[in-house]
């Protein structure tokens, strides 16, 4: 996520920005009374409901009952009672199944308004009330015996990155539930080519991860009016623990929207494909508005000097998960997903606003679930937070969180250039100046006898204890895709150069150490009209056109053979950094903009001997020197076949223009 879209989200709480946290009894926040056990607030039985909210500062908490998820007044007001641990407690002993329920605290003679609490799992349209439903009801036939689809290491992920609406919308996917959370469960639907799309195409690439944008109940759309076809992100938090209404084939029915999700995970997991969720624990969309702050005023956000809320999130605020029950909070928002949906992994927006301990507390949680649920993030804020820079999960400290990957903006902006500049290329453009940093993500981030790291672009020190903890990738939503990049930083680029940097940077990607990261519809050459900041931009911009996967034969192949070949060959996945260092080994060059590598000794396990991999952004071929032998060629021009595409003899071989070269012995 970035700056404009998170000034135009934060333009909701631009009024609030500078209120001033409710002050009360405690003298600091750090000695607010924690909850101990779990955080529910809502546990149903047909003969009672209990009802739990942790308010330490209240004076005074109501529960209000409705027979609707919005419209008309609380039938019932029930006075919660103080309790221990700050909670404060009430009994309904009635059938309260199909209700919706808020809570409004007081504080000094104030009420705060509704909200359905912090942590709701259920709620009506466009989440302002929490609904009373049977979780056990929501569960698709088979969901029991739902299990997650192999994953031997992370290195063995290849994760595609994907908006429910931009996949399906267009007329051209043949797909039934366009925009949906279903139009992932769909098999069999075609391109008007007869090629396939949805869930088959992404069986056919050979995807191991399905990277969600946030499904999560958010502000931004409005559910009763999906007519009206108002498109965003999801990067503005309204209920963590509830599936978008939005995405259902029904908004007002609370149960509908979780089982269509757990139905969507249930379908990916049959397809062998696992699913990462994009969660945004970072800031809420609005903040005196906020479930947080109408429960405990001030606990769940940072403050700056004045009291006033801080901002490293540029949207109004950033949470403070550094607090006791902020963590606990995240902590088991995390365990939700994984346990009642399944999930298998998350991506952190900016997550460099959370601290260390929290991240590992989380990667803690999720490991004693399943070690093989894969964690990931953005290891920046998009302002300097209200900690010290050396306790927050940010880049440079990923070394510090096993099991932690964080993106590699090192690799991604030597192949296509800087992201504060649209214009200006970089490797792909044949500039130079970006080989060490191509190398850098090469490894891994990790470090490496050959990296020259005073040379690489914004880490002057490797940051990856293992090269697992670099996620490789050259585009992703919040940014123009790789096509439009290509346009945009290449004056006069050719449809046949377009296709042919597409295809080198995505070699240099899947190649990698790291683990690789693509976005949805590159691999057809999707393109966003050059927008570089999509968020709200309609269907006509955002959508997958999927006549592209005819139209570009060659460059799914290619993407699809990429993938295959690392999947084959475990050279290219070796998910040690110990194994990096002993068996890939840059060979040297003679000018700029030309990368080179060998992977030796049957790298990893691998049934090739030695694997040379060449990365040309030239407009001429290259001259290479490499280790006497005989080689057989399986990257060539834009093509890829393990079997071969010919045979190379000597001490030299000759690298294509804007093209890659890989052989074996």
């Amino acid at each position: 996520m970035k700056l404009n879209e998170l000034a135009l989200i934060g333009v909701a709480t631009a009024t609030v920005v500078s209120c001033a946290p409710a002050k009360n009894e405690y003298a600091s926040y750090e000695l607010y009374p924690v909850r101990s056990g779990s955080l529910t607030e809502m546990e149903y039985t047909p003969e009672v409901t209990n009802f739990t909210l942790w308010a330490p500062t209240a004076d005074e908490v109501r529960l209000m009952l409705f027979d609707a998820g919005d419209g008309g007044h609380a039938y019932e007001t029930v006075s919660m009672v103080s309790d221990k641990e700050g909670t404060w407690t009430a009994k309904v002993e009635k059938d309260l199944i199909g209700k919706f329920y808020t809570f409004n605290v007081k504080i000094k003679d104030k009420w705060l308004g509704d909200t359905p609490g912090i942590n709701a799992k259920a709620v009506g349209v466009n989440g302002k009330r929490a609904a009373i439903i049977d979780m056990r009801a929501t569960d698709p036939e088979g969901w029991a015996q739902d299990k997650r689809p192999a994953l031997a290491s992370p290195a063995d992920a290849v994760i595609y990155e994907m908006h429910h609406r931009d996949f399906s919308i267009d007329p051209s996917s043949g797909i039934q539930h366009k925009g949906k959370f279903l139009a992932l469960t769909e098999e069999g639907t075609l391109s008007p080519e007869k090629l396939a799309t949805g869930i088959d195409h992404l069986k056919e690439l050979g995807v191991t991860h399905v990277h969600i944008l946030p499904s999560y109940d958010y502000a931004s759309v409005d559910e009763t009016k999906l007519d009206e076809n108002k498109y965003n992100w999801g990067y503005d938090p309204q209920n963590y623990n509830v599936p978008d209404g939005s995405y259902s084939t029904d908004p007002y029915n609370p149960s509908i929207r979780i089982k269509e999700f757990k139905q969507m995970v249930q379908a990916l997991h049959k397809a062998g494909i696992r699913v990462v969720l994009d969660v945004v624990y970072n800031h809420t969309f609005n903040t005196a508005e906020s479930n947080f702050e109408r429960t405990v005023p001030g606990y769940f956000y940072r403050q700056m000097p004045d009291d006033s809320f801080a901002d490293g999130s540029a949207c109004g605020n950033e949470t403070a998960s550094n607090r006791p029950m902020m963590r606990k909070y995240m902590v088991e928002s995390v365990l939700h997903w994984l346990n009642e949906y399944h999930l298998d992994g998350f991506r952190f927006d900016l997550m460099g606003i959370h601290d260390i301990t929290t991240m590992n507390e989380i990667r803690k949680a999720a490991t004693a679930v399943d070690p093989s649920i894969i964690i990931y993030g953005e290891g920046w804020a998009a302002k300097a937070p209200q900690m010290p820079e050396d306790s927050l999960a940010m880049k440079m400290n990923t070394y510090r969180m096993p099991g932690i990957a964080a993106f590699s903006d090192e690799m991604r902006d030597a192949l296509r250039g800087p992201f504060n500049d649209n214009h200006k290329g970089a490797f792909l453009a044949g500039l130079p100046g970006g080989e060490e940093s191509i190398k850098f993500g090469i490894v891994g981030a990790i470090k490496h006898p050959q990296v020259d790291n005073d040379s690489v672009n914004y880490s002057k020190a490797s940051w990856a204890e293992q090269p697992t903890q670099m996620i490789s990738y050259v585009s992703c939503h919040d940014d123009m895709c790789l096509v439009d990049r290509l346009n945009a930083s290449i004056p006069g680029i050719t449809p046949q150069e377009l296709a042919k940097l597409d295809k080198l940077a995505q070699t240099a990607v899947f190649t990698s150490q790291g683990i690789p990261f693509i976005y949805a519809g590159e691999e057809v050459m999707r393109d966003k009209k050059g927008v570089h900041n999509s968020y709200q931009s309609p269907d006509s911009i955002n959508a997958i056109d999927w006549k592209r996967k005819a139209e570009y034969a060659d460059v799914f192949a290619y993407y699809k053979g990429l993938i295959q070949l690392r999947k084959n060959h475990p050279a290219f996945r070796m998910g040690d950094a110990e194994l990096v260092r002993k068996h890939l080994e840059f060979l040297p060059v003679e000018g700029n903009n030309l990368v080179a590598y060998r992977l030796k000794e049957n790298a990893n396990g691998d049934a090739w001997e030695d694997i040379i991999v060449a990365l040309n952004s030239r407009k001429e071929p290259a001259k290479l020197v490499v280790p006497e032998g005989k080689y057989t060629v399986v990257c060539k021009d834009g093509f890829i076949n393990e079997n071969g595409l010919g045979t190379l003899y000597g001490s030299e071989v000759l690298v294509p223009a804007q093209s890659a070269l890989i052989i074996y012995k």
